[in-house]
């Protein structure tokens, strides 16, 4: 198959910038079709549980929160403070390793599907822009006419709603950082008690309104590391959106002339409904671009035209650059299914992870400069111990002795331990000096809530040589 002019230079240069320089504003059409439904389900669920999320209350606590400052975090009603920042370090890296080996055999289905970037833009604020502006010929006539009471009405509405838009989603993101009770109270009370929260606002909103009203696809060209990283990530085994060159081409509409010349056209009739509906405003059949971000909108419009004209479906789809060459139907291979083995074992990982977690966090050493001292028939140590409450909740505590089980413990310090607090004191432990057969001893205590056993911690009880 020979290359197309426009094949040699689709890659010098972004879909969105011409060749001086100047912004190519992106004016899609509106998609329909099998995947856009199911993406639209999956978007609104998305967007009703990033609204309700910092709202609904798992054993009295969001169930989601990321206080920075408080250097407190909160998954699924799960309290993450200091003392656990090593796993809440081990769970992020689990998603990092999660999100490249799921680019590895999956592509950039995240980007389409799942991003924040991309359900904001495409089924809130472009849903918007098509209700009040129309279709993209209708953007098009409305930005090129003078500015008349037309496009002065329906500018204005259109940004009055993006920037409310844009405030309730600065809101919604300020409640995952401080949580829905602090945020009530700042908009409840005057201004100028809470000025810091009031500007955190400020500056959300203008963030937001600048990405969705001005910057918009960009973010995935330009900005958005993961875009990049991608390129670095695929090969051509990835599933991607694909066109099959093999069967589209040579593109176009066979004439009469060419008919009876026994020229034969490929599946592809040129109608260019796959540029007109990408919202990064990409010509797929050009192969896999920097910008697409397989949301499968240009499936959706190939499939329809392939309908109409009694062609099978397909000839954009779901696809490996190998299964597009080859020709044979996809296919998970060995690499794919051991991917997505190691994805499901990260998971796993992270979920016992949390699960396994103890609500309390101990510390027990031996007293510094403090020797073993004789009491009688029986040797001590004295130990210094911290216990940290990490669940959201009031607790009663005990310490016992589990190990060796000729010994006996002294406690003292309070036993109520409150909510997001520690309690410190000192343990004397005592073993029979008969008992004693070597000079290195290890100790296991246990911590009690009750007779339940909330954590287990090992210490070295020293005494004196053994002959």
């Amino acid at each position: 198959m020979s290359e197309k002019p426009e094949e040699k230079t689709f890659r010098d240069k972004i879909s969105t910038v011409n060749q001086d320089g100047k912004r190519v504003w992106v004016h899609c059409k509106k998609p329909s079709g099998k995947f856009y439904t199911y993406r639209s389900i999956l978007a609104y669920f998305l967007l009703a549980f990033l609204i309700f999320a910092p709202i609904i209350k798992i054993n009295g606590e969001p169930m989601i929160l990321l206080d920075v400052l408080g250097r407190r975090f909160i998954l699924f009603g799960t309290v993450f403070w200091p003392q656990d920042f090593y796993l809440f370090y081990l769970i992020m890296l689990s998603f990092i390793v999660f999100v490249i080996l799921f680019t590895v055999v999956y592509g950039r289905l995240f980007c389409g599907w799942v991003c924040p970037q991309t359900i904001f833009m495409e089924f809130v604020f472009r849903k918007i822009e098509w209700l009040i502006e129309g279709t993209p010929a209708q953007q098009i006539k409305l930005k090129k006419q003078p500015w008349n009471f037309e496009k002065i009405w329906k500018r204005v509405l259109k940004h009055s709603i993006f920037w409310g838009i844009s405030f309730f989603i600065a809101n919604v993101f300020l409640a995952y950082l401080i949580g829905v009770d602090k945020l009530v109270k700042i908009v409840e009370d005057p201004i100028y008690e809470h000025l810091s929260g009031f500007m955190a606002i400020v500056i959300f909103t203008s963030a937001f309104y600048f990405i969705f009203a001005w910057f918009r696809e960009q973010v995935c060209t330009l900005m958005c590391p993961y875009g990049r990283l991608q390129g670095v990530l695929l090969d051509n085994n990835s599933i991607v959106v694909a066109y099959d060159e093999y069967r589209g081409e040579p593109r176009g509409v066979a004439k009469k002339a060419e008919k009876e010349a026994g020229i034969v056209k490929g599946d592809c009739i040129d109608c260019k409904q796959c540029v007109a509906v990408c919202p990064t405003g990409i010509d797929i059949r050009n192969g896999n671009q920097l910008e697409c971000i397989n949301c499968t909108a240009c499936i959706d419009a190939c499939d329809a035209v392939m309908v109409k004209i009694g062609k099978p479906k397909g000839l954009i789809r779901y696809d490996s650059l190998e299964g597009i060459k080859s020709g044979k139907k996809f296919k998970l291979t060995p690499r794919n299914i051991a991917y997505s083995v190691v994805l499901v074992l990260i998971l796993a990982f992270a979920g016992y992870m949390m699960s396994t977690r103890s609500i309390t966090e101990t510390t027990i050493l031996r007293t510094p400069g403090m020797t073993y001292q004789e009491q009688g028939d029986e040797i001590s140590n004295l130990y210094n111990y911290k216990i940290v409450n990490k669940s959201n909740s009031d607790i009663d505590i005990a310490i016992k002795l589990l190990e060796p089980k000729f010994g006996r413990i002294v406690v003292s310090g309070q036993n109520h331990l409150k909510y997001n607090t520690s309690v410190e004191g000192i343990i004397i432990v005592y073993l029979k000096k008969d008992k004693i057969k070597q000079k290195s001893i290890k100790l296991h205590f246990g911590i009690f809530n009750g007779d339940k056993m909330l954590e287990d911690y090992t210490t070295n009880f020293t005494g004196p040589e053994v002959k």
